[in-house]
């Protein structure tokens, strides 16, 4: 089940595997999903677009680092 936190007033989601981010993600909410490369971080947009960095992260601790700081730009 996917976690949820919010920081700065954007909500972050965390997803088990299989889980799908439009399932869980709206608009201006970020979504970490980890695959075998690492944790990807990824945005979704006003119109339902994902987009995400273009490479993964080693831990789930550095993704959520980068959630944040992504969260504060956002809340701006």
């Amino acid at each position: 089940m996917a976690t949820q936190t919010t920081h700065h007033g954007i909500r972050i989601f965390t997803l088990e595997e299989g889980e799908r981010i439009l399932d869980h993600c709206g608009n201006n909410d970020i979504a970490i999903v980890q695959d075998e490369d690492g944790w990807w971080t990824y945005f979704v947009g006003e119109d339902g677009e994902v987009e995400g960095y273009d490479e993964p992260f080693d831990s789930l601790r550095r993704a959520q680092g980068a959630a944040r700081a992504a969260a504060e730009i956002m809340a701006e």
